[in-house]
């Protein structure tokens, strides 16, 4: 049976093992740290505006099963807050390992604390990729999914030094990627200033730290918004334009503290002097959980990108493809989701063989994965950041009338361009 060698286990990388398993390969999962979902371990909101369409057209296509899970372990649903209707936000504390369980049940190989550092190319294919302690890896087709955030090196040139984030690139080593390694010329995105990368969107804090009535509140509805004084408000509003999630890039998110509950008080700012944090009423005691410098910084990310065509297939690598950040400025658990889920089930089709399938655009997934590939190659496009919940990419959503709530419709939809149960289906 081909085998399939994914690296990178975050939301892509687990997606994309999943598709290729239930396609009809064998899957080896590498994850450099000691737990999968990356920086998914303080995301956690799910079908906010178009997120809603586009996890109701992974379902329909049979690419949805980890996007059930998020909806198992939501701690909210079909909540608001600023911006936003119809969202979930799932326990950032249960669901790495909800996710772990249901890989290990469909028999994908999982290996973690497994940093691959070393890529072996001959003839443009990739033979072996290499941990470092020395222990190789072959396959017949190999998935870069290891995300373009840090390492700490990056955070200190293009950010505000090592935050301290999810990542932990201080415990288990930086990233690797090898698209990189295996000799890929990789892009990176720009700042309105020219700057190079973008800086994660959200900090989590400590609930014990925070005063019992904005507990209660995130408790109870899963949103807490505290109005800060105008003075304080217009310097906030210059820490928009850095955020990754310019959905979140909003005048309520600099005239308050947004706060939502994924488990911890998810901190909708990219990092916030303690300081200053700690001077509005409620939060006097406030501490970060993560990044625990959360108030000088935060990751930076899409310094990494890889040229590719529709199926994800990496440009330059032959037997390589790739998902989520690795394919483009795509921001969002979702996006890595659906990106990972395609990419995994075109690799196992190129392992055996079979041609490639690109998404219709019919479908909000398969325009995205269209227009960010056309974006990223313009000059403008490489200084935006394109999710189904917002900004320029929900927009376009709307001018196409791609975004709908109606789970019917969707299902028409999807039935209309034949990817019903899609990826359910084995390659034969």
């Amino acid at each position: 049976m081909p085998r399939v060698i994914v690296v990178g286990g975050g939301w892509a990388g687990c997606a994309a093992a999943l598709s290729a398993k239930q396609a009809g390969t064998d899957v080896v999962l590498l994850e450099r740290a000691d737990s999968l979902l990356g920086a998914g371990q303080v995301g956690g909101i799910m079908r906010n505006n178009g997120r809603f369409t586009a996890t109701e057209e992974m379902i329909a296509m049979g690419g949805g099963d980890l996007l059930k899970l998020t909806d198992d372990c939501a701690r909210h649903a079909n909540m608001e807050f600023p911006g936003h209707k119809h969202a979930s936000l799932y326990d950032v504390a249960i669901m790495e390992p909800v996710v772990r369980r249901y890989l290990q049940e469909k028999e994908v190989e999982i290996w973690t604390v497994a940093r691959a550092t070393k890529v072996e190319v001959a003839d443009g294919r990739i033979q072996f990729v290499e941990l470092e302690n020395g222990q190789r890896f072959e396959g017949d087709v190999y998935l870069d999914t290891t995300g373009t955030m840090g390492p700490q090196g990056n955070c200190r040139k293009y950010g505000n030094g090592c935050a301290m984030c999810v990542t932990r690139c201080p415990t288990f080593g930086g990233r690797v990627s090898i698209a990189g390694r295996a000799g890929v010329h990789e892009i990176k995105a720009k700042r309105v200033d020219g700057s190079l990368g973008s800086m994660s969107g959200s900090c989590k804090l400590n609930k014990d730290s925070l005063d019992e009535s904005i507990v209660g509140e995130l408790n109870r509805t899963g949103v807490s918004i505290i109005p800060l004084p105008k003075d304080v408000a217009a310097k906030k509003q210059k820490l928009l334009a850095i955020k990754s999630c310019q959905q979140y890039a909003l005048a309520e998110f600099a005239e308050n503290v947004v706060l939502l509950d994924t488990g911890h008080a998810k901190l909708m700012t990219p990092f916030y002097p303690l300081i200053e944090l700690r001077s509005i009423p409620g939060l006097e005691n406030a501490r970060f959980e993560d990044p625990y410098s959360g108030g000088i910084g935060n990751s930076i990310r899409f310094l990494a990108m890889s040229p590719r065509d529709n199926h994800l297939k990496v440009d330059g690598g032959d037997n390589l493809f790739c998902g989520g950040e690795k394919a483009g400025m795509l921001v969002g658990i979702t996006e890595a989701i659906a990106s990972g889920t395609l990419a995994g089930h075109n690799a196992a089709r190129y392992a055996l063989g079979k041609e490639l399938v690109e998404l219709p655009r019919s479908l909000c997934v398969g325009d995205m994965i269209a227009y960010v590939n056309e974006q990223m190659q313009t000059q403008e496009g490489m200084f935006k950041k394109f999710t189904f919940s917002g900004s320029v990419y929900f927009d376009r959503m709307n001018e196409l009338g791609l975004y709908t709530t109606d789970v019917q419709e969707i299902e028409t939809r999807v039935a209309d361009a034949g990817m019903m149960g899609f990826f359910t289906q084995r390659i034969t």
